[in-house]
């Protein structure tokens, strides 16, 4: 009989921990706890400054929201592309759970809204991938995320005069733009080394990321989405008549994208609000106006996003209508 090795003991104490009910019932209160919290803080700031946008410009506003939800639809057809040909879902059903994920984001921590992700595209009629080429597919729209931010990042870190934090910050950024471009275009490769294509991972890998064609197109794709939001930001500043600039809004995107990458950060809409505001705080702009700014540029990503899932959802009750009709 083989004896468990210390490392699987381990591993197999924290699976039992997680699976048991008081961690179960832990983690909700934790999580219900959090979400309480971020709903007090921005009733608190509400109340005490009053909604951003009740004074902005009705039809600029319009138009940030048309480009954000743009920016959703780019994003689903770059996603798309990284799934194998047969079993792709459809493009609603993607952009529904980015949708979905953004919504819940404004309670849940940090990184949970993958979770969500996973359980929105499953839920679709059109959605025949496994659930590893679904996680897959969400690990290399994170890499082609922070590969697209780039440029961004490049340009926003070349014309304006930050001290050399901020700088530093848009510096790691960019560097993990590259990174991750290498690892994407190293995925499929990874079958062709003979020392690693002895394990099944590296094989199955290989085997499941998108080839270099698609995974450009998706990389084309999900550029155009934080192109168009970088967009719909800089016309929010004017909507609200701030005086703004399309590299402060470059800036707060380039920071808020980061903040999104931490392991686990409490009430994940709130971190990326907070850090954008901070970098424009750190780019000259007033505290309070940086705050208002990323409270209404943050609720009208969740605004669109919501309208996003309800306009997924039609779609895919009407489908399934038609299904049974037949």
């Amino acid at each position: 009989m083989r004896v468990p090795r210390p490392r699987q003991q381990s591993l197999e104490r924290a699976l039992r921990v997680a699976r048991s009910k008081p961690f179960r019932v832990g983690v909700t209160v934790c999580l219900s706890l959090v979400g309480l919290a971020a709903a007090a803080l921005t009733v608190r700031h509400f109340v005490a400054s009053g909604w951003p946008l009740a004074h902005a410009d009705p039809s600029l506003v319009v138009a940030a929201a048309a480009l954000f939800l743009g920016a959703y639809a780019f994003k689903a057809f770059g996603w798309r592309r990284l799934f194998a040909r047969d079993v792709r879902p459809s493009a609603p059903a993607l952009a529904a759970a980015t949708g979905a994920a953004t919504v819940t984001g404004i309670a849940l921590p940090g990184r949970f809204d993958d979770l969500v992700r996973i359980t929105v595209v499953r839920r679709f009629r059109s959605s025949k991938a496994g659930f590893r080429a679904i996680c897959l597919s969400i690990v290399l729209v994170g890499f082609l995320d922070s590969a697209a931010l780039t440029p961004l990042a490049s340009v926003a870190a070349g014309l304006t005069e930050l001290s050399a934090w901020p700088r530093a910050g848009l510096a790691v950024v960019a560097a993990a733009g590259i990174g991750s471009t290498a690892i994407v275009v190293a995925m499929p490769r990874l079958g062709r080394s003979r020392r690693l294509a002895r394990f099944r991972l590296v094989r199955w890998l290989a085997d499941h990321s998108a080839g270099t064609l698609d995974a450009a197109k998706a990389w084309i794709f999900i550029a155009g989405s934080w192109g168009l939001r970088a967009v719909a930001l800089y016309v929010l500043f004017l909507a609200l008549g701030l005086k703004g600039s399309f590299v402060l809004a470059l800036l707060f995107l380039c920071a808020s994208a980061a903040s999104a990458a931490l392991p686990v950060a409490p009430a994940g809409q709130a971190t990326q609000a907070g850090a954008g505001a901070g970098m424009l705080v750190l780019a000259g702009v007033g505290a309070s106006s940086a705050v208002a700014f990323a409270v209404a540029a943050q609720g009208l990503v969740v605004l669109t996003g919501a309208m996003v899932v309800l306009l997924a959802s039609a779609w895919e009750a009407r489908g399934r209508l038609v299904a049974i009709a037949r």
